[in-house]
């Protein structure tokens, strides 16, 4: 095996003897050159990831709740969303995500490693494994927030834990997320539940921010407050879970 120390830290890529890494494999090692701490660095690419996913895949429905012809689409059209609720979800969610989610993915890399996570080798998995993963984490995360969120509704639990995410009778995107500090962490879990499953199975690399992509989309379209079904306005996301397990 080929140990290269990357510039500016201790950390060492292992490369097999006489394999020269591919393009994508020296842009992952590259953005792990410097000082800062990788698992640190790791978690704000995963965070950045995320946010672009959430807020990205918001925007198109917040523009389109101020298109008269489009409300005829929205589940509740004659409950708008205020900017005072509006500024408030946003605050509160944000918050939530650097204080709350952000610390979580920090923890994660140490974590997995620990139990056999791949993190810097290479070569990276084959596309087939890449796949099976996806699969994977996409069904194990799904499963789990759909579980942990019944679960919620149960009587004292919904009370003291999961009833501020109903709080909003007229649903909007970035709503999704608006939860209690107790909600937030129980169902973020479910972000890690697959790769943490499938490294201690399999001691298999990872890529988290597909399980980050996934969980992302689904709660913002769950919450969206439309029902775009024509074809030509189309704005649904197909996912794997959809012909796993019908709901």
């Amino acid at each position: 095996m080929l140990n290269v120390t990357l510039p500016g830290n201790d950390l060492k890529p292992i490369i097999p003897d006489g394999y020269t890494p591919n393009a994508f494999e020296l842009a992952w090692f590259s953005l792990f050159q410097g000082t800062m701490n990788p698992s640190l660095k790791l978690a704000l690419i995963l965070f950045a990831w995320h946010e672009f996913i959430f807020y990205g895949r918001y925007f198109p429905y917040a523009v389109l709740d101020y298109i008269p012809s489009f409300k005829k689409y929205r589940i509740q059209p004659d409950k708008m969303v205020s900017a005072s609720t509006l500024r408030k979800v946003l605050t509160h969610v944000t918050l939530s995500q650097l204080f709350l989610q952000l610390p979580m993915m920090c923890i994660f890399k140490p974590i997995t490693e620990t139990l056999g996570m791949k993190f810097l080798e290479a070569p990276f998995p084959s596309v087939a494994l890449i796949i099976a993963q996806l699969v994977f984490f996409v069904f194990a995360e799904d499963t789990y927030h759909y579980w942990g969120h019944r679960a919620l509704h149960w009587g004292v639990l919904y009370k003291w834990i999961h009833k501020q995410h109903h709080l909003y009778t007229a649903p909007f995107g970035v709503a999704a997320e608006y939860a209690s500090v107790t909600e937030t962490i129980v169902l973020g879990i479910g972000f890690f539940v697959g790769p943490l499953i499938w490294s201690l199975s399999t001691m298999g690399q990872w890529v988290e921010g597909k399980a980050c992509t996934e969980g992302a989309l689904q709660w913002l379209l769950g919450g969206c407050g439309g029902h775009y079904e024509s074809s030509q306005y189309s704005l649904h996301v197909i996912t794997v879970f959809a012909w796993l397990a019908v709901r």
